[in-house]
């Protein structure tokens, strides 16, 4: 049986890691990532307040990035958990290593058939004890997040990809941060992990996960914002090109495609462009270059003829 370990008070005061929301920023900033105000204070609120922070929005707006960030800017280790439909809590929380278990059992009827073992069932329950010991347990990220000794961030990726079910098992280990195992007993944290759920809103998620998480959206950044992206993750690029490359980007966001841009790839367009010796985004080059942003041949036509049009125009 496993030990029982006093679960942290919630409303305790937990040193902080992240110091301010000012702090928070500035450290985001250093690790890469550009917050603004709002993304900073709830991310230091999350820390403070040991409440996982739910972060939702389009996809390619930096969720996922978010929580690696935090990771790097704080030195505490990332356990991410990506989730995907028919995932189950073997998957998620924990299993048992069954072939393992397996080869202990057959090398225990070999010592038994030799003579070597007492009574059938004195021997089936020592076997027994043994198979289902730490030994043979296969940890998950839920888990290993749990029993982390340390603070650690647990990304929880894709949530709303779920089912509705591995929802509730979620629902369940984020309430309390323990984990009931039948052959141990109940696994309590004697940290909370510092815990991002980010979603793409595929599907609703259910109230009562929603009402145990902070919550955060992130958009598609502003023209300014994503310059300053471009410029901090493409070095040398001018200044008038990533205000270019931040233009052109938006302008195709506001087309009905089948898939709009992400950050990602405006600036996999920046260091195209820069790569390519560019110094400001032609209308041709901008046509010639649609694939770098678009995935689609029918969004790639669409924008294209837009493009056209504006030229015209």
């Amino acid at each position: 049986m496993a030990d029982q370990q006093q679960k942290p008070s919630p409303g305790a005061t937990r040193p902080s890691r992240l110091g301010s929301p000012e702090r928070t920023a500035r450290g985001l900033r250093e690790a890469g990532y550009l917050p603004n105000e709002r993304i900073a204070s709830v991310v230091y609120l999350g820390e403070q307040l040991a409440k996982p922070v739910l972060v939702e929005g389009p996809a390619g707006t930096g969720k996922t990035e978010l929580a690696k960030s935090v990771a790097q800017m704080t030195g505490m280790r990332l356990i991410r958990l990506q989730c995907y439909e028919g995932l189950d809590e073997a998957k998620a929380l924990y299993e048992w290593n069954y072939k393992k278990q397996l080869l202990r059992i057959q090398a225990g009827q070999a010592g038994q058939a030799s003579g070597q073992s007492g009574p059938a069932e004195a021997a089936w329950s020592d076997l027994e004890s043994d198979i289902f010991s730490e030994e043979f347990l296969l940890s998950r990220p839920l888990l290993t997040a749990i029993r982390a000794p340390e603070p650690v961030v647990l990304l929880i990726d894709e949530v709303d990809r779920l089912e509705v079910e591995t929802e509730a098992l979620l629902l369940e280990v984020l309430s309390d941060y323990q984990v009931s195992i039948p052959e141990l007993g109940t696994i309590t944290a004697t940290q909370t992990p510092l815990v991002f759920l980010t979603s793409n809103n595929s599907r609703e998620l259910s109230e009562a996960l929603k009402r145990r998480c902070l919550y955060l959206y992130i958009d598609y950044p502003s023209v300014e914002r994503e310059k300053e992206i471009v410029r901090s993750r493409v070095p040398g690029i001018g200044e008038r090109l990533a205000a270019q490359v931040s233009g052109l980007v938006r302008s195709l966001r506001e087309i009905d495609l089948k898939k709009r841009p992400s950050v990602s790839e405006t600036i996999d367009l920046a260091n195209t462009l820069f790569l390519l010796g560019a110094e400001e985004i032609t209308p041709q080059l901008a046509a010639d270059t649609l694939h770098v942003l678009l995935k689609y041949q029918s969004d790639i036509e669409k924008a294209a003829a837009e493009l056209t049009a504006g030229q015209r125009a």
